[in-house]
């Protein structure tokens, strides 16, 4: 399998360009549908959307298994359990520490919980630019995060935040995380829509008591289930698709690192849609997210292959002129 760490970035950045949108679409479908409902649906919609995917994918291939045959079940159930998981605790973390604090934490931990990972697992430490990439991008996010969520219904619990809610959303990073370096484990044995639809599948059936059981029988309004729909097959289904290709071409860690630049997104589309104010620190943390984004983009293309490869010999002598 060739590696293309451009292509890889690239792929990583339009996801998390999807992803930004997320928080915007549920806005604009209005109160009614808990986020834990809103959250499950959208894995189930995703799961759908997987699932033509796959099936397009062996009718294109003619194999009838869409790019499955050799996924190991051990791995389907890990990133099924991690997506899981990072919904869940999200939520349930959101809940006590309010919107800000719950996805600054998040977001945050994330990068760090895979690089660490990462070093440990598969012996593959990420370089020293890409820590401060990292830090740099999470440092700002958080400036990005927490004036965005000043005025909004979450941020009122800000000041009761507890242990517990933290680590919520600490938990939710590292299943985030887990799921990345699952994901990176499987892309070499299958199509990027067969990985999805097992995982996501498998996310569903577990989040689906756990949203009856703590918010009942949902009924969405046509609004909320446009919202449902949108954030089912764009933002999650489009964009994790893309995100597992991407992982053919980028480490587990930058993969998690690139992913910041969703609040880049949502902080635009804040702005300029939902008509939110805006600070002096949202917008030094905007500056830091693509510095730190851009120095591990730098990272990444150093550590390529291609990077790494050798200059190519001097012509030989047959190609120069004759004495």
């Amino acid at each position: 399998m060739s590696v293309h760490p451009k292509r890889g970035v690239l792929l990583v950045l339009a996801a998390a360009a999807f992803w930004g949108t997320t928080g915007t679409a549920q806005s604009l479908a209005g109160p009614g549908l808990s986020a834990l409902w809103f959250g499950t649906l959208r894995l189930v919609v995703a799961t759908a959307f997987f699932a033509l995917c796959s099936w397009a994918v062996a009718r294109a291939s003619h194999t009838g298994r869409g790019g499955a045959a050799r996924l190991p079940l051990s791995g389907v159930l890990g990133a099924g359990l991690c997506m899981a998981v990072y919904n869940l605790a999200f939520f349930a973390g959101v809940r006590q520490v309010g919107v800000a604090v719950g996805t600054a934490v998040a977001l945050g931990s994330g990068p760090l919980w895979a690089g660490v990972m990462q070093a440990l697992l598969s012996r593959q430490a990420p370089a020293p630019a890409w820590w401060c990439g990292t830090a740099l991008a999470v440092t700002g996010g958080a400036l990005m995060t927490l004036p965005a969520g000043a005025g909004s219904p979450g941020a009122g619990a800000v000041t009761g935040a507890t242990a517990t809610g933290v680590a919520l959303c600490l938990l939710s990073g590292l299943a985030y995380a887990g799921y990345t370096l699952v994901n990176k484990a499987l892309v070499p044995q299958g199509s990027a829509s067969a990985i999805t639809l097992r995982a996501f599948g498998v996310a569903a059936l577990l989040a689906l008591p756990v949203a009856g059981f703590d918010a009942g029988v949902p009924s969405p309004t046509a609004a909320q289930w446009v919202a449902v729909l949108y954030v089912g097959v764009v933002t999650t289904g489009v964009a994790y698709l893309l995100f597992s290709l991407a992982l053919r071409h980028v480490s587990a860690a930058t993969g998690v690192t690139l992913a910041l630049a969703e609040p880049v997104m949502a902080f635009a589309l804040a702005i300029t849609v939902i008509g939110e104010p805006t600070s002096a620190a949202a917008l030094c943390g905007l500056l830091l997210v693509i510095g730190g984004v851009w120095v591990v983009v730098r990272a990444e293309l150093r550590a390529s292959p291609e990077a790494q490869r050798p200059a190519p010999a001097p012509a030989a002598a047959a190609h120069q002129a004759p004495p």
